[in-house]
């Protein structure tokens, strides 16, 4: 009990260090009042489209380490320890991977490209950091077993085709390239739902369904069916 207690003591201190490295630095040419009011400012929400909308020249307010704790806090499966872990190895500056595949395969949460006469074979992912690894994969057992969220959803997918390593690791990359978006754009985190993917099938069903009848010589218009009481 006694070792016990010293490393619980050891972790406290450990966590306080690394809450202190996450403060961000004072700055002494705005006084007190400026930075209540720049910490009281709510974080922006918004969808991809709409940022689509606005255009991708309208500057972001730059995020700092505790900021970005809290956005990635907001991602299933993940709490604030994983996301200071996960900040420590990949940073807050995202402009140095120019797209989220970039930043996927320099920390390894994608498989090579193995490809042979056309064909693409299976490939492995290649190692690279461990930690960041073993941070994003215990993230992903952790989203799999949450209720009615789209990481969960995804994560019985995969595992039902490819088995439960494999899930793992996809709903690892998954996570991966939402945290390279929320950092770049700083977003909170969207929850699609856990009937985003029936409801992506049936919106392609419906389109390829109405183009199949269209090119029959019919004019199709959709009308949902009454609701049986």
């Amino acid at each position: 009990m006694t070792l016990i207690d010293t490393l619980d003591e050891a972790i406290e201190r450990v966590s306080q260090e690394i809450e202190q490295r996450f403060e961000p630095p004072p700055d002494s040419s705005q006084g007190e009042e400026g930075s209540s009011e720049a910490s009281q400012e709510p974080q922006v929400e918004a969808s991809e489209a709409e940022l689509v909308e606005q255009g991708e020249a309208q500057e972001r307010p730059e995020l700092s380490w505790k900021e970005a704790v809290v956005l990635l806090d907001t991602i299933p499966g993940i709490n604030q320890r994983a996301a200071e872990g996960i900040l420590a190895e990949i940073g807050i500056d995202m402009s140095r991977f120019p797209p989220a595949g970039h930043l996927a395969s320099w920390a390894g949460m994608c498989p090579g490209s193995n490809e042979s006469a056309g064909t693409r074979l299976k490939g492995s992912t290649r190692k690279r950091s461990p930690w960041l690894r073993q941070l994003l994969v215990e993230a992903a057992q952790a989203a799999s077993h949450t209720k009615n969220t789209y990481l969960a959803v995804l994560s019985h997918r995969i595992k039902a085709r490819a088995g439960a390593k494999k899930a793992m690791m996809a709903v690892g990359h998954a996570i991966l390239v939402m945290i390279y978006h929320m950092l770049d754009r700083n977003l909170t985190y969207q929850e699609r739902g856990g009937n985003y993917f029936d409801e992506h099938e049936r919106q392609i069903a419906e389109k390829r369904l109405i183009c199949r009848l269209e090119k029959l010589g019919y004019e199709v218009s959709l009308q949902p069916a009454p609701q049986v009481a």
